[in-house]
């Protein structure tokens, strides 16, 4: 079953739901949406000097978004405003990891995949990783949930009850720095806040209780995730039978061609394509997908050849005499 990319990504999608829409509870509670983003931004470094040095990118964004949670749950209230803060350590951060990605040569790297995800694209072990975090994440707030929501209401009520608002503030920030690091996959550093803030503040109103708005958030996280796998698996399927309804139009054209001048048309160009098969008429440069004729004249061998411009995908018809 978890051979099906599409079954993968919609477990990944879920893991990554399940772990963000509880702590994304507090996010709201808490008005820390600023420290998702700025922590996005760390591990963005992270993945840069993984990449620099080869090694685990999971471990250099959250060996990097660990750090960067320690620091400011260590320096909050000592000078700058937490904000302030966030924000100088955020975008120094994400400048240098840009800055580090341009000078590594040698290695091909795919900065989209990493800014806004990839979701059709997770591995087993990215998926054992995800899950493995999510677990992680739900132990650590079903063991903390009361501690860190009383800190939430009232640090001074916390400290009455014998909890360190401090410590718990930590727990949070090392959840939430997991978080980003095992959600990079699926959303990217750019849109892993929307994981964490959009099913909380979508849960706010449908709930009169911290524990009900939790519950909610996560059913809202779950249910976005599904959706959006089975809107690309609608999509990629819809494309792909453009492409083949495309592939039969070439060679119903390339047919025609060889019939008024003796042989088949070869060549890559689209646009030469159109123009001497479809007298201009243009129904597949706006396509997701890509064609190209080949063959050999002297055995009238045809091959024609759709690929997808963003994916693996490649369709081919063939024929032979």
């Amino acid at each position: 079953m978890l051979d099906d990319f599409m079954v993968r990504a919609t477990l990944a999608g879920i893991g990554v739901a399940v772990a963000a829409a509880p702590l994304g509870c507090f996010v709201v509670w808490r008005r820390m949406a600023y420290f998702g983003e700025s922590t996005a931004h760390f591990a963005m470094l992270g993945i840069a000097l993984s990449l620099t040095f080869e090694f685990s990118v999971f471990a250099g964004a959250i060996l990097l978004s660990l750090i960067m949670a320690s620091l400011v749950t260590l320096t909050q209230g000592r000078s700058l405003y937490s904000d302030t803060l966030l924000g100088v350590m955020g975008h120094m951060s994400l400048a240098a990891a840009l800055v580090i990605v341009s000078f590594i040569s040698g290695i091909r790297i795919d900065l989209m995949a990493y800014l806004i995800g990839d979701i059709l694209a997770v591995s087993h072990m990215d998926l054992l990783l995800i899950w493995f975090g999510a677990a992680l994440i739900i132990s650590l707030i079903i063991w903390r949930w009361s501690p860190l929501l009383l800190v939430t209401l009232n640090e001074d009520l916390a400290s009455a009850n014998g909890f360190n608002p401090k410590r718990e503030s930590f727990v949070l920030t090392i959840a939430l720095s997991i978080v980003v690091a095992v959600g990079i996959k699926v959303v990217g550093v750019l849109l892993i806040v929307s994981m964490l803030i959009i099913p909380a503040a979508a849960a706010r109103s449908l709930s009169s209780t911290p524990e009900g708005m939790a519950i909610i958030a996560s059913l809202i996280g779950i249910l976005s995730a599904i959706g959006i796998v089975s809107y690309s698996k609608y999509k990629t399927s819809a494309e792909k039978k453009q492409a083949e309804i495309s592939l039969s139009s070439i060679y119903l054209a390339e047919q025609e061609y060889k019939s008024n001048n003796g042989s088949y048309y070869y060549n890559s160009s689209i646009n030469n394509i159109i123009n001497e098969l479809f007298d201009g008429i243009d129904d597949l440069s706006d396509q997701n997908y890509t064609y190209k004729i080949s063959g050999n004249s002297n055995n009238d061998t045809l091959s024609i050849q759709a690929k997808h411009k963003t994916s693996n995908c490649t369709l081919t018809l063939n024929e032979k005499n």
